[in-house]
């Protein structure tokens, strides 16, 4: 019996130093761009952007015209552009997880605002 209660005792102790050790909860993965699509309007246009796998966005206007493309890579809560048409540079935007159907409100980082929905990831392609 006193060896059960010693037994019973190591084991409590054991269980009360893990769980003082235990390591902090898994951060939640950070938002990703990737394979996402979005819709706007911007300086009165209505405009849509996808972002394929590998961090490449195309942006077309509704009727499909070709508007700009480029790269995109998170940095934090920010989500960076950098185009192949411009000389802009890269342009960030704040961003928080969103689901489809779901919009936001973003800012870049020269205080420009603008009002993005997530919609149903399609792939765009450049133009021919």
């Amino acid at each position: 019996m006193r060896t059960v209660i010693c037994l019973t005792a190591a084991l409590a102790a054991c269980a009360g130093s893990s769980a003082a050790t235990a390591k902090p909860a898994a951060k939640p993965a950070a938002f990703q761009i990737n394979s996402t699509s979005w819709a706007y309007v911007e300086k009165g246009e209505k405009l849509r952007m996808s972002v394929d796998a590998d961090g490449n966005y195309i942006e077309n206007t509704a009727a499909g015209k070709h508007k700009d493309h480029g790269t995109v890579v998170m940095k934090a809560d920010k989500v960076c552009f950098t185009s192949a048409m411009t000389n802009d540079g890269e342009v960030c935007w704040t961003t928080k997880p969103v689901n489809v159907g779901q919009s936001m409100q973003t800012t870049s980082d020269k205080g420009q605002k603008l009002k993005v929905t997530r919609v149903k990831y399609t792939p765009l392609s450049m133009p021919k």
